[in-house]
């Protein structure tokens, strides 16, 4: 969707309760191009969402605000006075204080959704989105605009199950908004360049052990700050990963090849059949054996092992 330097559209929905049922429903979706030395909010909006920049709001909502031009401020109960940049998104949460504004130099523009549910409340209950980091840097992405653009055309058309499919629009936004947020996190001080030579390190060496310390050392950084931010990176600590990969490596073996279960043991470096067992076991819910006749569709049990 395309809109001039005063372009202004936005949409207020209502919802029953089947859209409620359907655990996350959108309450408004909106876009505001706001020129430099404007009044900000305009005072075309209901009273539940019009605010002005000095007193702030509570809303009951959550919303995410996406500034794709010019700057301004904001501020909640848990963030602290911060500058907004263009290609930053804020996280809104319902029943906390916050207020934002362009700067009166700039302006700013702004694509806007808000909604509600137990999907939400899922995410933030894990720690998805958090009111400690409720400003996040995803820079400038036309597929964003995109969707932002689309949400707005569907709840115009207000067409029947729109709330579902503006439900579907909202999960996309949120897990492209995590995606590029967290990626770009790693981007800092070659972070990721680091992680993803560690990873291609023990994929290299999946037949034989790998001691993480010494892994990190070879990086040239230090065991405690590798094994934290690799977890965060991967979701595994250094050692489970590799085990995992051996694993997926074994599971290969099992069903592509005619090694014996012993050689395939022998071949990832195990310390033994019982451990190899033992470990397939516990992250497969099946013996080696069980999972190669599963696997090439046979009832013929094995007797390689």
């Amino acid at each position: 969707m395309h809109y001039n330097e005063q372009g202004a559209d936005f949409k207020y929905l209502i919802t029953n309760e089947r859209d409620k049922r359907f655990g996350l429903s959108i309450t408004t979706v909106g876009f505001q191009a706001i020129k430099a030395g404007s009044n900000y909010p305009p005072r075309n909006h209901p009273d539940a969402y019009y605010f002005t920049a000095q007193k702030g709001r509570v809303l009951h909502e959550y919303q995410l605000v996406y500034i794709t031009k010019g700057k301004g401020t904001f501020a909640s109960d848990s963030t602290s006075p911060t500058e907004i940049m263009k290609g930053q998104i804020l996280f809104l949460f319902p029943g906390q204080w916050h207020t934002y504004a362009p700067s009166d130099k700039t302006g700013w523009n702004e694509y806007y959704i808000g909604f509600e549910g137990q999907i939400i409340d899922n995410l933030v209950r894990n720690s998805f989105i958090s009111k400690e980091n409720q400003v996040l840097d995803i820079g400038i992405n036309e597929e964003l605009v995109t969707l932002f653009g689309r949400a707005l055309e569907v709840a115009e058309a207000d067409k029947t199950a729109a709330q579902q499919y503006l439900a579907g629009i909202v999960l996309h936004i949120m897990g492209t908004i995590l995606s590029i947020s967290q990626n770009k996190r790693y981007e800092i001080d070659n972070v990721a360049r680091k992680i993803e030579s560690a990873k291609i390190i023990m994929h290299e060496n999946v037949y034989k052990d790998i001691d993480p310390e010494e892994l990190a050392t070879k990086l040239g950084i230090s065991y405690s700050w590798f094994r934290k931010v690799f977890k965060e990176y991967t979701g595994y600590a250094p050692a489970k990963y590799f085990q995992e990969l051996k694993l997926r490596k074994a599971k290969q073996l099992l069903i592509e090849s005619g090694m014996s279960i012993k050689e395939i043991c022998y071949e990832l470096n195990y310390t033994s059949t019982e451990h190899f067992f033992a470990i397939f076991k516990k992250r497969t819910g099946s013996t080696p054996t069980e999972y190669r006749n599963f696997g090439r569709g046979t009832a013929n049990k094995e007797t390689n092992e």
